[in-house]
């Protein structure tokens, strides 16, 4: 069975009906998250970005969703009005926090964070959203807020946060912004949470600063020639966390769970979650807990006959050859 129709199936259940998956996004740039493509029309969506140089994209984006409430504000941890907010050269690095420009210098990218403006800029907290939208849970989490997504998840109140099922953060390895939320402290509190960390995905730019380039090319194509030829370092990366569901044993939430471990690709542990709704259910939904579980399994053999095995294949070859 095609994973549409699961989808389609699962949210004509009831449960699903009257309690519908509500996604926050903060830091929407531009486009609503490619992730939710799938579930958009099954979905409550709430959208944050302080940058309107990006937000005319989204607002053209809310036929795709159940519903769509875009803020052109700051979510905020302090119970303030507003707060200065610094535009970019890149709309997408705008942020709350001072670029570090003494600490970017080195970075080949460092002229996206060139400020090139500032303003007074409306702050709400989410919590207070969250009210006033009548909302008692969020199911999937995104946060790529320029150096706030810690303070921003931390602010959460517990029975919201705890019950999250999927959390994504795009925190820095380097300095980016004054006093930024790192990628460490992230990965830190996470392990005191009822998460385990599904992906990470590093990203990055160029320690090749814009004056050196400059020495060496008068040419623009050729600095961006060299920009792209060098080598990558980290720079950031972005974490998906799923919720291991120690707390969470209702239907609802098995279900959503099955369908962004899937989304995710974490086929094993969507497997786990239908094993465990199995064993607590009966009647006409087991039979499409019985789909659900045949779907995971198959993605399982799937991917062996994708060969996505053969790295781990080399890579164990290559170690026995030099033992010999």
């Amino acid at each position: 069975m095609k994973f549409a129709k699961l989808l389609e199936d699962i949210f004509s259940l009831e449960q699903l009906k009257l309690d519908p998956p509500v996604l926050i996004d903060i830091g929407a740039s531009g486009i609503i998250h490619k992730l939710w493509k799938e579930i958009a029309k099954y979905s409550i969506c709430i959208a944050f970005d302080a940058d309107k140089r990006e937000m005319q994209i989204i607002e053209n984006a809310n036929s795709k969703f159940k519903k769509l409430f875009v803020y052109n504000c700051i979510v905020s941890d302090q119970d303030v009005n507003e707060v200065d907010f610094y535009l970019t050269k890149s709309p997408y690095c705008s942020s709350v926090l001072k670029p570090d420009t003494d600490k970017l210098k080195i970075w080949s990218y460092a002229e996206k964070f060139e400020v090139i403006g500032k303003t007074k800029i409306k702050v709400k907290q989410l919590n207070l959203i969250i009210n006033e939208l009548k909302i008692k849970k969020i199911d999937w989490y995104k946060s790529d807020s320029q150096g706030l997504d810690l303070r921003l998840f931390k602010n959460l109140p517990d029975e919201i946060k705890n019950n999250i099922i999927t959390t994504e953060f795009e925190p820095g390895f380097i300095d980016s912004y004054l006093g930024e939320d790192k990628l460490s402290e992230i990965i830190s509190y996470m392990e005191t949470q009822n998460f385990w960390l599904s992906d990470i995905v590093v990203k990055g730019s160029q320690r090749l600063s814009q004056q050196q380039l400059g020495m060496m090319f008068s040419s623009s194509i050729f600095k961006k020639l060299a920009h792209f030829s060098h080598k990558t370092s980290a720079g950031w990366a972005e974490l998906a966390y799923i919720n291991n569901f120690e707390k969470i044993s209702n239907l609802r939430e098995y279900l959503l769970g099955w369908v962004f471990s899937t989304i995710l690709e974490q086929h094993g542990f969507a497997l786990s979650l239908i094993d465990k709704a199995l064993s607590n259910q009966e009647g006409s939904i087991t039979k499409l807990l019985d789909s659900l579980q045949n779907y995971s399994k198959w993605q399982i053999k799937k991917n062996m006959l994708k060969l996505k095995f053969m790295p781990y294949a080399v890579e164990k070859i290559s170690k026995v050859l030099k033992l010999n």
